[in-house]
């Protein structure tokens, strides 16, 4: 993607290492803003309004780090690359962790920072848009996984039961330049003595009733991604094998003699407190360290109540198709209902009640009794409302959609109808986390 005419804000106070990427950046038709200090960049970010920002971690007045959240508490800030020596990886991961764009480590080649950066201005994760959600908690997740999908080392994904763990290991394994197979396994699911085998495949003959050859699913998973679920619950003898098989790189099958090349990459994910186990004894310390290479913490839906609506709509759509029913969509009541739901179950839960309601619901908007029947059944009074801002959000989120839907996504009809000017419309669609198709 070009950079031309594109504004940069550049801090870093080395002055080689400025001058090369200013005249660099130059070439490639970028108005560079230059500071060398962190208290100039705070001050002039906001007026300069550059669409990214390159920032050394270490300055002479104070961190990146300290820099990055002051600008973060500005309106629409830009996104930050950090350039990072390699001591100082953790804290940039930390950083992305925490909403920033990507990092690079030094010595980089100028054509990789140049798509780096090229990839936070054209590409930034819009608000709104997500593929996993449209929360600001789980857009950072989000592009955490697109930045991490460009490496190999292993991912420790952590949360509660439901919060979609997987669905992040299969946006993190699609986001790869080469996905290959996606092979998942759930360590709860299958019985301790058959784990070995499935894990790493067998030779015929090797135990009773191995008729033949049989490949495991690290060999299955080929130069893929090798998903290992409820990792908390892998049997302590198999830990040290997995173990081998990261840090080897290789494995054998049961009963067989020759080394198997291990070449996928690998996804672990638990809801369990695996440094706890560590100190219970019953999950290996050498295994933590070597599968916690970068954990990325999935939130709870609670913690995320902007995605709630979001997935009801898809919910409904689905399952309205799959079921052939005459459901148009969920109501503002039931809407309300969801946004006051403490949801212990996460976005499994919130599926499955999608699911019977729009099985069981008789008319075409889903009302509360259909997502929540025991509700209904047992309630004494009333539902809590949801707050008047929260209710008008949702009716003004619905009234767009339909003004967006009837002009086929084009802005100017649809600020038109609306009565509002353009400007309006875009900032209203900016806050309410919608895009032009009305998503």
């Amino acid at each position: 993607m070009s950079l031309d005419r594109r504004v940069v804000g550049l801090l870093e106070d080395d002055p080689i290492m400025g001058e090369s990427l200013v005249q660099r950046l130059a070439l490639e038709g970028t108005v560079v803003r230059w500071w060398t200090s962190g208290r100039q960049a705070i001050d002039e970010i906001r007026r300069a309004k550059p669409e990214a920002v390159v920032c050394d971690i270490r300055l002479p007045d104070m961190s990146g780090e300290d820099v990055f959240r002051e600008v973060a508490k500005q309106e629409a800030a830009p996104p930050f690359l950090f350039i990072t020596g390699f001591g100082d990886i953790d804290q940039a991961v930390q950083l992305m962790r925490a909403g920033a764009g990507d990092y690079l480590t030094k010595p980089f080649d100028m054509p990789v920072f140049l798509d780096r950066l090229s990839d936070l201005i054209v590409t930034p994760a819009p608000l709104g848009g997500g593929t996993l959600g449209v929360s600001a908690a789980i857009g950072a997740v989000e592009r955490m996984l697109l930045r991490l999908a460009r490496v190999r080392s292993t991912l420790l994904l952590t949360g509660e039961t439901g919060v979609g763990k997987e669905v992040c290991a299969r946006f993190y394994h699609q986001a790869a330049a080469d996905p290959g197979p996606f092979l998942a396994v759930n360590c709860a699911a299958v019985p301790a003595e058959l784990m070995e085998a499935e894990l790493f495949g067998h030779e015929r003959g090797s135990f009773t009733g191995a008729q033949g050859r049989h490949l495991g699913y690290a060999e299955r998973a080929g130069a893929g991604t090798l998903f290992l679920d409820e990792i908390g619950d892998l049997p302590f003898p198999l830990q040290g094998k997995l173990l081998r098989l990261l840090e080897e790189r290789q494995f054998y099958r049961v009963g067989g003699e020759t080394a198997v090349p291990f070449k996928a990459r690998v996804v672990c994910a638990t809801n369990a407190d695996l440094a706890e186990r560590v100190r219970e004894r019953r999950f290996r310390e050498d295994l933590f360290y070597r599968i916690n290479v970068v954990a990325v913490r999935v939130p709870p839906l609670r913690e995320r109540p902007e995605d709630i609506g979001w997935f009801l709509e898809r919910f409904v759509d689905e399952f309205a198709v799959s079921f052939d029913t005459n459901v148009a969509g969920i109501s503002v009541l039931a809407e309300e209902a969801a946004l006051n739901h403490p949801w212990p179950g996460n976005v499994r839960e919130l599926r499955n009640r999608v699911e019977r309601a729009a099985a069981m619901g008789l008319g075409p908007w889903l009302m509360p009794g259909d997502l929540f029947p025991e509700s209904r059944d047992t309630a004494t009074g009333e539902q809590p409302l949801a707050s008047l801002e929260t209710a008008r959000s949702i009716a003004e989120r619905r009234h767009i959609q339909r003004a967006l839907a009837l002009t086929g996504g084009e802005i100017m009809p649809a600020a038109k109808a609306l009565g509002i000017s353009r400007t309006t419309l875009w900032e209203k669609m900016r806050r309410l986390g919608l895009s032009a198709d009305g998503n």
